[in-house]
């Protein structure tokens, strides 16, 4: 039996720890935990099952007395490398929640422990799933030709957390660039078999959840809250009960852009354009891209998991749709499959933390670009 610790057990980690134990829970244990909110923690605990395991308030002391075949870190978005360079420190595998750093320091810092790539499972589910992975042996078997151009998009129906919850602070996610962006530069570089960014440019807007309420406003105490759309009540009535968080978005301390567009050059020449945005509901919801080579074109949704590839010489359409399983349209269950060969010594990650730094890389690049107005060359090494 392999023995999990875990440091940050928030709902994130509650979800990858429940597709753990259902993918390959006769091999693996929850013994130890570390987290602040031991309350909090210990609640996401009893509902996978793994109430009995050890709890700790540091990470430091959980890692000083528990023997432990791998790591899970589910903290806030800022503390990921912190724990990242703690845990690579005594060898033990992990896996890591994106993004892998929210700035250029934390991104050096993670550098420095390269030599964990292969065993650090980083949290990019998107490059695993199985529209993806069809698509990109499509790809690599001269379906499109080589792909010469990219057209990609999200457009986040669920978006509302950025700007009710914890994460509408923006010093903490490090921008929206790096809490969705990261996740769909990832599988681009993965489809682009090999081709590597060099440059950058990118804008981001500001137009929808802004406002002149007074910070710190929660909606349970707002005299609008009966009118207001994004109230708890109205919300709940609209999407079937889906619960937010207690903030109001129209409040002058709601961080966070609402629309953001990249465009990357890669060192082949071609490039690849990507946008982003937080304003649209229900069926308007929409991720995917264009994948545009000379002898075609091929298209595909995550949402309804359809490709399409449009033959340019022979004007031949095929269709291919996918059953896509839950938790990232099935991704998070290959992450935990891998993770676990990975502790076992039986693979190495196919999520390493050198794809993890380039993507980061790229939205920080994104994110400069925006606040500068200018090209941002990418390191990439």
């Amino acid at each position: 039996m392999l023995n999990i610790g875990i440091i940050g057990y928030g709902n994130r980690m509650r979800d990858v720890i429940r597709t753990l134990m259902r993918v390959r829970g006769n091999e693996v244990a929850v013994c130890a935990v570390a987290d602040p909110d031991t309350e909090a923690a210990r609640a996401n605990a009893r509902e996978n099952g793994n109430e009995d395991c050890r709890f700790y308030t540091t990470a430091e002391e959980m890692l000083e007395h528990e023997t432990l075949d791998g790591v899970c870190i589910g903290t806030r978005c800022s503390l990921h490398t912190k724990y990242a360079l703690l845990v690579a420190e005594r060898g033990i595998p992990m896996f890591l929640e994106k993004p892998v750093a929210t700035n250029y320091g934390d991104l050096e810092r993670l550098r420095t422990i390269l030599y964990h790539s292969d065993k650090t499972v980083v949290s990019f589910p998107l490059r695993l799933t199985e529209p993806v992975i069809f698509m990109k042996g499509l790809v690599d078997g001269g379906k499109i030709g080589t792909i010469e151009h990219v057209q990609a998009y999200n457009n986040v129906s669920y978006g509302r957390g950025y700007y009710h919850k914890w994460y509408r602070d923006d010093a903490e996610t490090g921008g929206l660039f790096l809490q969705k962006a990261t996740h769909d530069l990832d599988y681009i570089n993965f489809m682009l078999s090999g081709r590597r960014p060099t440059c950058v440019c990118a804008m981001k807007s500001k137009q929808i959840f802004k406002g002149n309420k007074p910070a710190g406003l929660k909606c349970a105490d707002c005299a609008e809250a009966k009118t207001c759309p994004e109230s708890p009540e109205n919300v709940a009535k609209l999407n079937d009960g889906y619960v937010i968080g207690p903030y109001c978005c129209f409040a002058e301390d709601t961080g966070n852009e609402d629309s953001g567009s990249v465009i990357v050059e890669y060192d082949s020449g071609m490039h690849v354009v990507y946008s982003q945005n937080f304003v649209v509901r229900g069926d308007a919801g929409k991720r995917g891209a264009r994948f545009i080579g000379y002898e075609g074109t091929m298209e595909f949704d995550f949402n309804t998991g359809k490709i399409t590839v449009y033959h340019h010489l022979t004007r031949m359409t095929e269709e291919y749709r996918f059953a896509l399983g839950k938790g990232h349209f099935g991704g998070d269950a290959r992450l935990a499959q891998n993770f676990v060969d990975v502790m076992k010594g039986e693979a190495v990650s196919q999520t390493p933390l050198s794809e993890g730094i380039l993507s980061a890389e790229m939205c920080l690049a994104a994110k400069e670009s925006a606040e500068t107005k200018r090209f941002v060359e990418i390191r990439g090494d």
